[in-house]
């Protein structure tokens, strides 16, 4: 089970932008697809982005053209740069490992404690 450490959270403005990061232990990051979830307060958790071992990624509808997911290997890191914030991006993000089957992203790893990002004016 990979373990995983998310930041890159804050308190922003409508229109700003925040790039969070997450940086995962284990020997075989670059084996496994990374995903980034979000939960608002009350909501359920909802993937927003995911990325394959060979970089291709797919979003919500909600965050296309504005954010963007990207991965460091040798850094076993995975990014998720946002821009255009919106208040209902107000949630806890969350990054996860683990595959795509059929088409769907299906998370493996335990949960991390998440960074919260507050979009507010």
């Amino acid at each position: 089970q990979v373990q995983l450490v998310e930041s890159g959270g804050g308190l922003v403005q409508p229109g700003g932008s925040l790039r969070l990061s997450c940086v995962a232990s284990g020997s075989r990051f670059s084996l496994y697809a990374m995903g980034w979830y979000r939960q608002g307060l009350g909501n359920q958790r909802e993937l927003v982005a995911a990325i394959t071992t060979v970089g291709s990624a797919n979003y919500a509808d909600s965050v296309k053209g504005r954010f963007t997911i990207s991965r460091d290997n040798a850094k076993n890191t995975v990014y998720l740069q946002m821009n255009s914030l919106k208040p209902e991006d107000t949630a806890l993000y969350y990054c996860n490992a683990g595959d795509f089957y059929g088409g769907t992203y299906f998370p493996r790893s335990s949960w991390g404690q998440g960074t919260q990002v507050t979009v507010s004016s």
